[in-house]
């Protein structure tokens, strides 16, 4: 039998060798760094013949948890607050991501202070408001002059950041031009070979765009950022935007693989041009507005997700609380809200459930009380595989 090491190194095979070394460093750091570096997990171990998979199919993330939500500016240029991980996007009943989110709750609860009756309490506020707004049948979005609590504190304190200061962190001058930042941290050097690569593509991507000037690329790295992603191909790109120097723009690059919920899947499934496509396309109908620049691109036969790097990009802090029930309930609420709203605003595409099957499903709530049941035995379960995993000779201190 396969030990939890033997799983996760299968699962991470083909990545580069030093960020996964990287990506197993932080996964034993805590415990809900070890949650969230192996999605992949979850799902081998999900039941089969479970009622669970007998809730209404919808686009779901796919790894729902505490650190999948975030800021971010859209292409309408406002900022909003919601779900921002679609790499393991599928269709899928929507009790697999209420599963995983709820179980992270469980997991991250000693890192935050909370005690046991307490994160169960929690999970039960996300719930209530899960419901409560399928109920409502109706979308919405969270911005700053809806939001309330942590996500509110987190929207205002946006208005200060500058694109200035953004490129400032990220980059330095040389003879008046911008140059990335090489820190070994967040950013790698490329050989020339890949630059070359980015560079072409650039180049003749930009020539089927409204404004081919915005994207002439000025500078490439690797991108070193994530938990669950790391080792895969990813980079980051100075482009020229609306001018040199002050004006430049920084812009994601990210290799897309197939979603490691795929060969657990029983509904079927889109025929995609490309994974990238795949994400691009749930992104785009489970968000209230999609990501400013968000694209699915290809280069050499393999898909990417290309989209703005931003200043105002970021997660609400939940060390803040510092164990403060009321605070996080508050938090619980939003997100509560927001994957409601986003299981209705993509519902009735391409097999996903319409809000009269989701509203259905809210009245019933005999599922409830399986879906927190699965949560706390799993959360169990993970913090086994984690001290397993931490116990392996192999990853040294």
């Amino acid at each position: 039998m396969n030990t939890i090491y033997d799983r996760i190194q299968q699962f991470n095979q083909g990545r580069d060798p030093k960020l996964l070394q990287l990506k197993f460093h932080i996964m034993q750091s805590d415990v809900f760094a070890f949650f969230r570096g192996t999605c992949h997990l979850f799902y081998e171990d999900w039941p089969t013949d479970t009622t669970l998979n007998k809730a209404p199919p919808v686009w779901i993330s796919g790894d729902l948890h505490l650190e999948n939500f975030g800021s971010y500016k859209a292409d309408n240029r406002l900022v909003y607050f919601d779900i921002n991980d679609f790499d393991e996007a599928v269709l899928a009943p929507c009790t697999w991501d209420l599963a995983r989110f709820l179980t992270s709750v469980l997991v991250a609860a000693r890192s935050l202070n909370i005690n046991e009756v307490d994160a169960i309490a929690l999970c039960h506020c996300f719930l209530d408001h899960y419901i409560g707004t399928l109920l409502k049948g109706q979308a919405r979005t969270v911005e700053r002059e809806t939001a309330v609590g942590l996500v509110k504190d987190l929207l205002i304190s946006l208005k200060l950041r500058s694109r200035q200061a953004f490129l400032d962190e990220r980059t330095q001058q040389v003879k008046g031009k911008h140059k990335l930042r090489i820190d070994q941290k967040r950013t790698q050097t490329v050989s020339q070979a890949e630059r070359g690569k980015i560079r072409q593509f650039m180049s003749d991507w930009a020539t089927q765009q409204p404004n081919p000037k915005f994207f002439k690329l000025l500078d490439v790295a690797h991108r070193i950022a994530g938990t669950g992603s790391l080792g895969i191909e990813r980079y980051v790109l100075l482009v020229e935007g609306n001018g040199s120097p002050n004006q430049n723009y920084l812009l994601d690059l990210k290799a897309e693989t197939q979603s490691s919920l795929q060969r657990y899947l029983q509904l079927p499934q889109p025929q995609w041009v490309s994974e990238a496509q795949r994400v691009v396309a749930i992104q785009s109908r489970v968000q209230g507005t999609p990501p400013a620049l968000l694209a699915a691109v290809e280069i050499d036969s393999q898909a990417y997700v290309l989209r703005e790097l931003q200043p105002i990009q970021d997660r609400v802090n939940l060390s803040q609380c510092h164990g403060k029930l009321r605070r996080l309930e508050k938090v619980m609420k939003t997100m509560g809200a927001i994957v409601a709203w986003s299981q209705l605003r993509s519902g009735g595409r391409q097999g996903s459930a319409i809000a009269d099957e989701l509203i259905e499903f809210a009245q019933v709530g005999q599922w409830r009380q399986a879906l927190l049941e699965y949560a706390q035995a799993y959360s169990v379960q993970v913090e086994t595989d984690y001290r397993a995993f931490c116990a392996v000779p192999e990853l040294g201190d």
